[in-house]
């Protein structure tokens, strides 16, 4: 394969492996959250990172990693104190968070709109191995939190009330649940870009969803088709010369579509077998005259 004959090349398909991994490991607990647009949020205002380290000179992927951080702290702060006006809250800081960035990037030296485009859309075949490096300690950090925690983070996401009740972190957990959506970001952003990173963090959970309905199941699938769009669209991307971000989340969007066709006729077969299960026992049953008692209309 001549695609591994080349040092770019090789860190555009590890740095593909790596998000592959990483987004859909912190998007299922967004998904169960039900805040599956929490990362398009975060990639506008971490385009004002991006803006603002390249103004100061210094890295953008650092930068970003701060700004989003910040930015999705802000997030779970309008979520618990907002009420009625947070949606409004929230508006503002994305829009602020995209024209921060594109007025940053146009200040700076290095500002053009290839540089946005690189950032906006993603540019996998210009990752550095300064950016690797970057990728590498970033992506360490999500999957030490989402697979370490994970018991923790689910209880969270599931019922905020039960968890709380049994005397877990409630706010704590959400907090590190919004931080290590935004590191996902600036650790995706090269890849896909910040306006198609969200895609990469439910599509692959929601595909995952349409044949299993257990989340250790649900997190290892959708880890696997994460990693296959991203390969099968970096390599696509490659050989065709087409944009690889764009090329991953319809690669993405494919799959989903293919497993909800095959996903339907086994689940009404599954319905069916289960409503004929429940028939045959109704019709089995046989009662005793005198024999229940109260405990016997108690359901557990």
């Amino acid at each position: 394969m001549d695609i591994l004959n080349y040092a770019f090349m090789q860190r555009a398909l590890l740095a593909a492996l790596i998000v592959g991994v990483t987004a859909p490991a912190i998007g299922i607990y967004l998904v169960q959250r039900r805040q599956a647009l929490m990362g398009d949020g975060i990639g506008h205002v971490a385009l004002t990172g991006v803006g603002l380290g390249f103004l100061l000179n210094f890295s953008p992927v650092w930068v970003a990693t701060a700004v989003a951080i910040a930015g999705s702290l802000a997030m779970e702060l309008i979520r618990w104190y907002g009420k009625t006006r947070g949606d409004l809250a929230l508006a503002m800081l994305f829009y602020g968070g995209m024209a921060g960035g594109v007025m940053l990037m146009n200040l700076s030296d290095a500002g053009s709109n290839a540089n946005l485009s690189t950032y906006l859309f993603g540019s996998i075949s210009t990752v550095s191995a300064q950016d690797m490096t970057m990728i590498y300690v970033l992506a360490a950090l999500v999957l030490l939190i989402t697979i370490g925690l994970r018991r923790q983070l689910f209880a969270v996401c599931q019922d905020e009330e039960f968890a709380r009740v049994t005397g877990l972190p409630v706010r704590l957990l959400n907090l590190l649940i919004a931080i290590t959506a935004a590191v996902t970001v600036t650790v995706a952003m090269r890849v896909v870009g910040l306006l198609l990173v969200s895609a990469l963090m439910v599509i692959p959970v929601a595909t995952a969803q349409q044949i299993s309905r257990s989340f250790a199941v649900t997190f290892v699938v959708s880890i696997a088709v994460g990693v296959a769009v991203t390969l099968t669209g970096t390599a696509t991307s490659y050989y065709v010369d087409v944009p690889s971000g764009a090329t991953i989340v319809l690669f993405a969007i494919a799959l989903f579509v293919l497993s909800t066709v095959l996903a339907a006729p086994l689940a009404r077969r599954r319905a069916k077998a289960a409503a004929g299960a429940a028939g045959s026992a109704k019709g089995c049953t046989l009662e005793v005259p005198g024999s229940r008692t109260p405990a016997d209309d108690v359901s557990v």
